[in-house]
C-alpha cells in the first residue's frame, strides 16, 4: 500500500500513464488505483467518477496545449494578419503534433470533444477568444474590414475546423495538409482585409 498522501495531481499523472498504456476505452479506475497502490475508493474520494477523472486529465493536458498557443499570440508581430496567421498555424501544428506524439491522450480528447465535455467546450471558448482578440485588433487598426467580430471569429474557426477539430485527425496524416491549411489561411486573410 501507498505510504505517502494521495492527491488529485498524483492521481491525474497516474491516469495519464494508464491512458497512454491502454487507451481511453480500456482504462479503468481500478487500473489507476493499482498503479498507485491504493483502493479504487481512494481514487473516488478525489474524483466522483471515471468521467470526472478523465475530464480532469484532459483539462490539464489542454492547459499545456493552450500554453503553446499563448506563446504564439504574444508574437512581436504588430500586424493583425500576421498574428492571426501565426495563431492558426501554431494551433494546427500543436494539434497535429499531439495527435501524432500522444495518440492515446489525443484519443481521450477526441472522445470528450464528441461528448461536448466541459474541458472540450472550455478549450473551444479559449480558441475563439484568441481569434476574436486578433480580429478586434485588426478591425480597430483598419487592417480588417469593419464587421461583427463574433461572426468573423466563428467563421474563421469553422472554416479551419478540418485542421484543428479532432474528428478530422485521420486527415492530418496527408502530406498535403500543411499546404492546404496555408491556402485556407491565406483565403481567410484575403477575405477579411480592408479593401
Amino acid at each position: 500500500m501507498r505510504g505517502e498522501p494521495l492527491d488529485a495531481e498524483t492521481i491525474m499523472s497516474a491516469t495519464e500513464e494508464v491512458l497512454r498504456r491502454h487507451g481511453p476505452e480500456k482504462t479503468t479506475v481500478l487500473d489507476v488505483a493499482r498503479l498507485l497502490g491504493v483502493s479504487h475508493g481512494s481514487v473516488y474520494r478525489h474524483f466522483p467518477s471515471k468521467a470526472a477523472l478523465r475530464e480532469a486529465v484532459i483539462r490539464r493536458w489542454l492547459d499545456r496545449v493552450q500554453e503553446d498557443l499563448a506563446a504564439a499570440i504574444r508574437s512581436p508581430e504588430p500586424a493583425a494578419a500576421d498574428r492571426l496567421r501565426g495563431l492558426l498555424t501554431t494551433m494546427f501544428a500543436v494539434k497535429w503534433a499531439k495527435a501524432r506524439e500522444d495518440p492515446e491522450l489525443f484519443a481521450t480528447f477526441r472522445v470528450l470533444a464528441a461528448e461536448h465535455s466541459t474541458a472540450s467546450s472550455a478549450h473551444v471558448a479559449f480558441l475563439l477568444a484568441q481569434i476574436r482578440g486578433i480580429v478586434v485588433d485588426g478591425i480597430a487598426d483598419g487592417e480588417f474590414a469593419a464587421c461583427e467580430p463574433e461572426v468573423i471569429t466563428r467563421a474563421i474557426f469553422n472554416a479551419t475546423s478540418r485542421f484543428h477539430d479532432p474528428t478530422h485527425a485521420a486527415e492530418w496524416q496527408s502530406p498535403e495538409v500543411e499546404a492546404e491549411s496555408a491556402t485556407v489561411i491565406s483565403l481567410i486573410l484575403d477575405g477579411i482585409r480592408t479593401r
